[in-house]
């Protein structure tokens, strides 16, 4: 078979190996010069792994709560029917998912505690995901995780499964999973810089560990490509560890990205210098701090609010030998809806990475403020305690809606305050629900119907609009001024790229003052036309104007005043949220608040806003 295998990649392997070298040479050469001696499992868990888990379970508490979560979910997956090959719009990516879920899950329970139902289940879904037609290249996530569930159900139950089986299998990996990864229609997911790269480059790297005996040959032209190949999304780690997508799509793609880390140290003794790239390992940082007090997450651009366990970051704490990684992973636990964790996927991989970590006896990070003035996505992270409830949290970004998975959003910001979300972000629309209506969502041209969807434009965000106008598409904002201080952290940003014609500049600057409210600042000078300036702030709060300055919000008993002072006349406002068009999301419960003020030509005003928490 590696013979004949051989004879078909061939053409294509060269092709490639030529391609990518210049980028990465040592990487190129390195795998010339390690060996694959590692036996089944040698994905995620080996045989040695089972035991530390097993003794980790038995000796802590916290990790007997996971065990018994994860064996409870995979009871649950005992009884659930067989997979089908529902294409949802253009994807197959939930089948995928919750196939990789479900034999993470299974092949746990089996390998905990060698009970053959676990393994047959398991075994049924490996048989019935190969029996489909292909697993759907055309949206080549979906081949991804499809890859990698059934790499790894073959890995982990390789000497338990008949040698039929594991040919059906094996050969569903390879026509479904690899070769595709060939075709020049569908993989141009090798040369983009986000998530796609990192995930499919994983996947592929997982169905070529899995099978390597058999295949030798493709299975090494299709590591080097993956090890090559992810350098470009890596680099945009650089400099501090600022995930350009955000927070949900760090949880995508650097899960991926550490799972290859992990097997290719499994299986060659090294990870040919990726996890050396720059800002990477740094990246825990930038989302342990991208976690507010209220438990959720900084989310701008397509990114959900929702904040859940990352299993990343305790491969990430232990690799920079820094416990207080995992701060928010211990609360986020603790306070976080246990079904949604047994129905996340990576569920297991926290038990996985993170078994042998004492959970009980977490340090505090030392750091209150988090800054990354110019990467692709600035952002600057700022609060007043790590263990108070009440804490106020700022969370503020710059960059450019022309980067992946971005609105336009510079200059926007997130407030929690007395363990409420006063400054939301609406994060991502599903993509479903507009891809189906025609609209093309992923053009970034400055007319692109993306930008008249509600929820990506900067009248939905807590940033500037004048007369009305979007944001440019192509202005990047980085953040020009920073402090540290402990009661009065602060940041600035010269907002005045995306407004070109606009306004002669914008810059804002936002603050906690004394460790008691957010100040927002920010200083217009208009050019040779007057202007509408709109301030706006999104907020699932009650709002009721007091006086010409001033505006009350009111959630769930508690009050934050927004109070605004002004050189110049401002009309305080509310705007509605609800859906004007056929295709925007409805938004219950949220409303935008803030000012209108009309600036005349050639003028200078500054505008100070304080956000009072009471």
């Amino acid at each position: 078979m590696t013979d004949l295998l051989y004879m078909y990649f061939r053409p294509l392997t060269l092709l490639l190996v030529l391609f990518f070298s210049p980028l990465s040479e040592i990487q190129a050469q390195d795998l010339k010069d390690v060996h694959m001696t590692a036996p089944h499992p040698r994905l995620l868990m080996t045989k040695a792994d089972e035991a530390s888990i097993k003794a980790s379970v038995k000796g802590n508490g916290f990790w007997r709560q996971v065990d018994s979560l994860l064996m409870k979910a995979a009871n649950g997956a005992l009884s659930l029917p067989a997979p089908q090959r529902i294409v949802t719009g253009r994807r197959l990516l939930d089948v995928s998912r919750e196939t990789l879920r479900r034999v993470l899950l299974l092949g746990y329970a089996y390998r905990m505690t060698g009970d053959s139902r676990y393994a047959q289940r398991a075994e049924q879904e490996l048989l019935s995901v190969s029996a489909f037609s292909d697993w759907n290249p055309s949206h080549y996530l979906d081949v991804a995780e499809m890859t990698t569930a059934v790499a790894v159900g073959y890995d982990w139950l390789f000497d338990v499964m008949s040698n039929d089986t594991k040919d059906t299998i094996r050969k569903a990996i390879i026509h479904k999973g690899l070769k595709p990864s060939f075709d020049a229609q569908y993989n141009g997911w090798l040369q983009k810089e986000n998530n796609w790269n990192q995930v499919c480059n994983s996947a592929m790297a997982y169905g070529a560990l899995a099978i390597y005996e058999d295949a030798s040959t493709l299975a090494d032209s299709v590591i080097q490509r993956s090890i090559t190949s992810i350098l470009k999304p890596m680099k945009n780690y650089g400099p501090d560890g600022a995930y350009p997508e955000g927070y949900s799509y760090w949880g995508f793609g650097t899960t991926y990205n550490v799972m290859l880390i992990d097997a290719l140290e499994k299986c060659f003794g090294t990870d040919f210098n990726l996890s050396k790239q720059k800002g990477f390992l740094e990246s825990a940082g930038f989302i342990l701090h991208m976690v507010a007090p209220d438990h959720e997450s900084f989310n701008y651009g397509d990114n959900k609010d929702t904040g859940r366990m990352s299993p990343a970051m305790f491969w990430l704490a232990k690799r920079n030998n820094d416990l207080s990684l995992l701060w928010n992973e211990r609360s986020l636990f603790k306070r976080g809806n246990k079904k949604k964790l047994m129905d996340y996927r990576f569920f297991t991989l926290a038990m996985l990475w993170g078994a042998g970590v004492d959970m009980r006896h977490l340090p505090e990070p030392q750091q209150k403020t988090w800054v990354s003035p110019t990467a692709i996505t600035p952002v600057a992270l700022m609060r007043t305690s790590w263990d108070d409830t009440k804490a106020i949290y700022l969370a503020f970004k710059g960059g450019s809606a022309s980067s992946s998975h971005a609105h336009l959003d510079a200059g926007s910001f997130v407030m929690v305050a007395n363990g409420e979300r006063w400054a939301m972000d609406f994060g991502r629309q599903d993509y479903h629900s507009l891809e189906s209506l025609g609209l093309d969502i992923w053009n970034k041209t400055q007319n692109s119907d993306r930008w008249k969807v509600f929820r990506y434009t900067n009248l939905a965000h807590n940033t500037l609009t004048f007369n009305n106008c979007m944001q440019d598409v192509k202005g990047y904002v980085c953040l020009n001024g920073s402090s540290s201080l402990t009661k009065h952290p602060s940041v600035s940003a010269d907002l005045t790229p995306v407004y070109p014609g606009q306004v002669k500049s914008a810059k804002r600057q936002v603050e906690i003052v004394d460790g008691k409210y957010v100040l927002v600042s920010d200083e217009i000078h208009t050019g040779k036309k007057s202007t509408t300036m709109r301030w706006t702030m999104l907020t699932p709060s009650d709002a009721k104007l007091k006086g010409k300055n001033k505006m009350v919000l009111s959630r769930n008993g508690k009050r934050l005043v927004m109070e605004v002072n002004a050189p110049v006349k401002v009309r305080l406002k509310t705007w509605s949220t609800s859906p004007t068009t056929s295709y925007d999301a409805p938004n219950p419960g949220t409303v935008l608040v803030g000012f209108e003020s009309t600036l005349p030509a050639n003028s200078h005003y500054k505008f100070r806003v304080k956000l009072i928490p009471e």
